[in-house]
């Protein structure tokens, strides 16, 4: 359409990424912090030792800008698989009539108060990601919510942010998050949990923000659809979504007794994370084996159970390639040996300035190095033991730095092209990268306003929490 910013394709924005980082090998000289391994309640982690770092002659890249893409796959070949047998797993439960035949019946259930159903939803993953850290595990679910959306009347995006966006919103948030707050705290040397009123305030403020965000755009979707930024890629998607209501029919027992076998699995996803600590391979596995058991139950014969996990896989095959290129990004500044002076240079910068401005300093350091460190459990690994001690020489307290590495770390997630959760979640949900960019660069300028006045009160008045 005419008049509209064209925002590149994800490859043509990932790639000369790859190809910057590797300029910068040539510029930005080499160094290393030492490391240590800290084993702490059963759990070991790489930490940097404070004052330890020296430089080094760099490494400077260039042909590794075209093997970073496939080192990037390897490196990351546990997200990738996930993508591919969740997709798989999630195309024989389509093909089972299930999911389709339960978004009918709630549309009619709902009609007239749709947005209702956004508010409980994205309360609960927001809430989810907040308490337990959820992240990989909301991936699956933009499956049935961007259908659910489309039928409610709203778009592709919208979609996205009843799981998506709201449990990156929680995991940025977080008031208990244990891969997040608690390694952080631990590292800061602060009590675990500590300062959870504040955080939970928090929580509460942005969480509903975004919400009443999302719901005004929502509504004016739904009044004019062709606003939406994935109005001809949604047309396509709602013819599919109509034929397949037309062959499934009305919902029935069969249906219920797949939608139950789905139920189940997502209560013993919960458990997994939470008791038992699952990750990546016991959630594929899980998927997987709900997958087959739908496509038994849901009387497929085993060729269609076959062909059908095969058909999803080949969906999202984009998905593995843009993980691994964005991947290949960090390879390249760390096979470059530059890393870790990118690190010390901002940690030297945050400790030199007045207590407001060095929260606000760290925020921001916190944020650019998501870009190259989208994990927040390695992030606070990497960068805690550093700026914990920046803190106490900046006047700003323990509890301070966490809050604005929690800022730093998780608003960024949803929209950098770095995240292998998100271009992966992207893909499932086919909703090209540069669409859903340009939706979510206002909000996060938003979220960027909202860190920094929320940061106000910590600094002020010297918030410890404990």
């Amino acid at each position: 359409m005419r008049g509209r910013l064209k925002i590149p394709h994800t490859f043509a924005i990932v790639y000369p990424l790859i190809l910057l980082a590797a300029i910068a090998t040539w510029v930005i000289p080499g160094g290393r912090f030492q490391r240590a391994i800290v084993e702490k309640e059963g759990f070991k982690r790489e930490v940097l030792v404070k004052d330890s770092f020296e430089f080094q002659e760099s490494q400077p890249q260039f042909f590794a800008i075209f093997e970073a893409p496939l080192k990037g796959i390897m490196r990351m070949a546990d997200i990738i698989g996930f993508i591919f047998i969740v997709g798989g797993s999630f195309y024989i439960f389509q093909k089972t009539g299930a999911i389709s035949g339960a978004i009918g019946k709630i549309v009619r259930i709902m009609q007239g108060h749709e947005k209702w159903i956004l508010v409980i939803v994205m309360s609960l993953f927001s809430f989810f990601g907040a308490f337990f850290g959820m992240c990989e595990e909301a991936m699956p679910f933009v499956l049935i919510f961007v259908p659910l959306a489309l039928a409610l009347g709203y778009d592709s995006i919208t979609g996205l942010c009843f799981s998506f966006l709201a449990a990156g919103v929680g995991f940025a948030t977080a008031f208990f998050n244990p891969f997040t707050v608690q390694i952080a705290q631990k590292l800061s040397e602060i009590p675990p949990v500590s300062g959870w009123e504040y955080r939970v305030g928090i929580w509460i403020t942005v969480t509903f923000f975004t919400i009443f965000w999302v719901i005004r755009y929502a509504e004016k979707i739904k009044k004019n659809p062709q606003k939406s930024l994935t109005y001809e890629i949604d047309l396509k998607k709602r013819d599919k979504l109509e034929t397949e209501k037309q062959e499934v029919g009305e919902f029935n027992r069969k249906h219920a007794v797949v939608l139950i076998i789905l139920t189940i699995g997502i209560a013993v996803l919960f458990y997994g994370v939470i008791k038992l600590h699952w990750y990546i391979t016991e959630l594929a596995a899980l998927f997987l084996a709900i997958g087959i058991l739908a496509g038994l139950v849901g009387k497929l014969p085993v060729n269609a159970i076959a062909e059908g996990f095969i058909e999803g896989a080949k969906d999202i095959a984009s998905a593995a390639l843009i993980v691994g290129f964005a991947a290949g990004i960090i390879i390249i500044l760390e096979d470059g040996n530059i890393m870790d002076t990118i690190l010390f240079s901002f940690s030297r910068l945050a400790g030199e300035s007045s207590p407001l401005l060095s929260a606000y300093i760290m925020y921001f350091v916190q944020t650019f190095i998501n870009f190259f460190i989208p994990s927040g459990t390695t992030k606070a690994a990497l960068t805690m033991p550093l700026f914990a001690p920046l803190a106490d020489l900046s006047g700003i307290t323990r509890q301070t730095a966490v809050l604005a590495y929690q800022f730093g770390d998780g608003f960024t997630n949803m929209i950098i092209p770095t995240s292998g959760v998100t271009v992966g979640t992207l893909a499932m949900a086919k909703v090209p990268f540069e669409k859903w960019f340009k939706w979510l660069l206002p909000l996060e300028i938003a979220f960027v306003i909202l860190s920094l006045l929320l940061l106000i009160p910590a600094v002020l008045f010297q918030w410890n929490g404990y």
